[in-house]
């Protein structure tokens, strides 16, 4: 608002002063521009290849000398600059730095940092590259550095700071569900993931903290990111639900489209297989992502709508071109031919929504059903997880008016993520609803979520619905090839008129995954092979 509010009064200025053809005008701008050779305009438009050169020039030294203040003065945020770049030489202990700035291309100039991190007598070699990007002020017309705490390191964000010391937490050496060592390097996605686990069960590994470069970050519950180790630390044996080989296929598969994640379960136990991401950003929305989950939100509804005696497998579940509810009209997908003699199992397999729409008016459902099945058939919505990990439970709220029919279909208020997903495919194909985990309720004594499940014949028949799926319905195509017990359920969520995110979810044999992928499209599109890699390298 500041900065807005001097460009309004400056520029008002500027018009009297302009307008008016007296000498008064023209002393004015004379004591603004400090002498009397006239108005010296407010440069406009993207820095000159001089002007760019000369300002990152001038920020680069006095980085390099340690002075904050006057480096915070060459951007365009010097109040958030400055407290990180005085971070970086007093709380993260970084010195002897040498900036050797690269060839500049449309105002950016990329860079590389050689430093020195010394800690009680101890000190290490620092290097990394980042880049930098020289803009028009909008008020002063200088060229400035762009702030972005990336420009200090890559890996900062905002409010972030650097700080060097003794490590809060013991290193962990992660190893999965068979022993097998498990690295960021090999296993990239896992990162924030691994610092997380350090962050909670460090000390109760069995290790000893070393000393360390690390990023403290301001969001609150995001563990530290280590740099770099001046002094080592004895790393303690943390043994994680994950598998190696099915880590890996996830890794592979979600790096095939942008913004996707992937979570596998084993139904029988709860445990976590893999956890994966494909993001640009640090943020682990493969357990905490909160988005409509589309199409897969059947599952739960057809329980629903069995539980209550409104539907069954083999009965009527009408498929029309459209279905209104309370002055809302919804439509199935295109190329969907409309069924009026289908059954449940029908409309479940071919995805439509308005079969779902039409039965969730019957009696004796209210507005809370489908809240009340995700409860207490799910275990979904209760915020009583405890993975050993940030995660979140899924939210199934009792919504009033064409919100109640969206949720049926995973639309309106429904939120979810590929891990609650996963354990929705895990309850409905075992009966039990068994909350999932990463690291064994044994290592801190946490208890974990519990819910009543499925009656023994909605399970039954929901397994049969998502066999159909898989081998007659919209997952055929993704889900051929595959050997072994299998099911599955598409899903497709439109959001403010983009491309749909794309959903997945399916079993094979003891394995239930799910993936999400933003603007994937349909189901089978983006979602689809992602899971279908996944069942494929755990069955």
């Amino acid at each position: 608002m500041g900065k807005g509010v001097k460009v309004t009064v400056i520029g008002g200025v500027f018009a009297v002063m302009v307008g008016g053809a007296g000498y008064g005008a023209y002393n004015v701008v004379s004591a603004l521009n400090g002498d009397g050779g006239g108005p010296a305009a407010v440069k406009t438009g993207p820095p000159s290849g001089g002007e760019v050169e000369e300002t990152s020039e001038k920020f680069f030294a006095a980085w390099e000398r340690g002075q904050a203040a006057e480096a915070a003065a060459y951007t365009d945020f010097a109040q958030a600059a400055e407290p990180l770049l005085t971070a970086y030489g007093q709380d993260a202990h970084i010195t002897d730095v040498k900036i050797t700035p690269g060839e500049a291309n449309g105002g950016v100039v990329p860079f590389s940092v050689e430093a020195k991190v010394s800690y009680d007598g101890t000190s290490k070699p620092l290097s990394y590259d980042s880049e930098l990007k020289v803009v028009r002020g909008k008020t002063s017309g200088k060229a400035l550095v762009d702030w972005d705490p990336a420009v200090i390191h890559p890996e900062l964000k905002k409010d972030d700071t650097l700080v060097t010391g003794e490590s809060k937490s013991a290193p962990i050496e992660a190893v999965d569900r068979d022993g097998q060592v498990l690295t960021k390097a090999e296993y990239p996605s896992l990162g924030p993931v691994l610092d997380t686990l350090r962050e909670r069960y460090g000390d109760k590994a069995g290790g000893t903290p070393g000393v360390e470069l690390v990023i403290r970050h301001a969001a609150e519950g995001v563990a530290d990111t280590p740099l770099l180790t001046l002094a080592e630390g004895k790393a303690g044996k943390l043994r994680t639900t994950l598998s190696a080989g099915v880590q890996a296929a996830a890794e592979k598969a979600v790096k095939s489209y942008a913004e996707s994640s992937v979570v596998a379960v084993k139904p029988s136990t709860g445990e976590v297989l893999a956890v994966a991401n494909h993001r640009k950003d640090a943020f682990n929305a493969a357990f905490e992502g909160r988005v409509a989950p589309g199409s897969t939100m059947k599952i739960i509804t057809a329980a629903m709508l069995i539980d209550n005696g409104v539907a069954s497998m083999n009965g009527p579940a009408p498929c029309p071109d459209t279905a209104t509810w309370q002055s809302q009209t919804f439509k199935n997908l295109p190329g969907l031919q409309a069924d009026m003699s289908a059954t449940l199992a029908d409309t479940f397999m071919r995805s439509c929504n308005t079969g779902f729409i039409k039965l969730v008016d019957e009696d004796p459902l209210t507005d809370a059903s489908l809240m009340a099945e995700a409860q207490e058939a799910f275990g979904l919505g209760k915020d009583n997880w405890k993975t050993g990990i940030s995660s979140f439970d899924g939210s199934v709220p009792a919504s009033t008016g064409p919100d109640r029919a969206a949720n049926a279909i995973g639309q309106g208020q429904v939120q979810m993520s590929p891990l609650n997903m996963a354990s929705v495919t895990a309850t409905a194909i075992t009966g039990t609803f068994r909350q999932p985990y990463l690291v064994s309720p044994d290592l801190d004594g946490r208890e974990l979520a519990t819910a009543k499940g499925l009656e023994a014949s909605t399970a039954y028949q929901l397994k049969q619905m998502m066999r159909l799926t898989a081998t007659q319905g919209t997952a055929r195509d993704v889900m051929s090839g595959l050997g072994g017990d299998t099911g599955a359920k598409t899903g497709s969520a439109e959001v403010d008129g983009q491309t749909a995110n794309s959903w997945f979810t399916g079993f094979r044999g003891d394995v239930a995954a799910a993936a999400m992928s933003v603007s994937g499209g349909r189901g089978g599109e983006a979602a689809g092979p992602i899971v279908k890699a996944v069942l494929a390298a755990g069955g």
